[in-house]
């Protein structure tokens, strides 16, 4: 069974993501605060986290840097009712591989562990590369396959978080799916590379 840390200090969203996940399969463990996450970073290994950035005692920002600084490479999903450009591309470079903001639905958190899950099983191949998945994700595009492109764009971004083509590719994707929300999202993070 996978194992995965829920940190937020708020009960109420503790309870639902713990819901979520357990009947997702997951062993959930939680954590109020960052000092109790660093804790159990350090007890535990983890499949899955879910991090919130305001939290007490050591900010969950924080506590993402000092898990990464130490080699726990464990993938960490940011939650914050703050939801800012900067504050994504900075957990992002520090190695968080989504962000969902608050309020969230149960539907939500299962679409991020459902594209979490396409992700990383088509990120096993170690010899793909950037530009090819590029190439590939372009070429759906003009085909119309919106869906495959997108698939294709992440798998990209999974590899390389820097680079701004990608995240024009995600955006344009989700232009041609109808997803105006996520097709902003995506532009203005390519929109800091620029």
């Amino acid at each position: 069974m996978k194992k995965v840390l829920v940190v937020d200090d708020t009960k109420n969203i503790r309870m639902i993501l713990t819901k979520c996940l357990e009947l997702e399969g997951y062993e959930v463990i939680t954590a109020v605060d960052g000092k109790q996450a660093l804790e159990m970073f350090t007890l535990h290994t983890f499949d899955l986290a879910f991090l919130d950035i305001k939290l007490p005692e050591i900010r969950g920002t924080e506590v993402l840097k000092r898990i990464r600084e130490i080699g726990i490479k464990t993938p960490v999903i940011i939650i914050t009712a703050y939801a800012t450009v900067k504050n994504a591309i900075n957990c992002t470079n520090m190695g968080a591989i989504a962000y969902v903001q608050k309020p969230f639905s149960a539907e939500k958190i299962k679409s991020v562990l459902k594209e979490l899950e396409s992700v990383t099983l088509c990120t096993q191949p170690s010899d793909v590369s950037i530009q090819n998945l590029i190439s590939d994700a372009k070429m759906y595009m003009e085909k119309g396959l919106y869906e495959k492109s997108l698939e294709t764009s992440k798998k990209a971004l999974s590899l390389d978080l820097d680079n701004p083509e990608v995240y024009l590719l995600i955006s344009k994707a989700y232009v041609g799916k109808g997803n105006k929300a996520n097709a902003e999202r995506f532009y203005k993070f390519y929109k800091t590379f620029i």
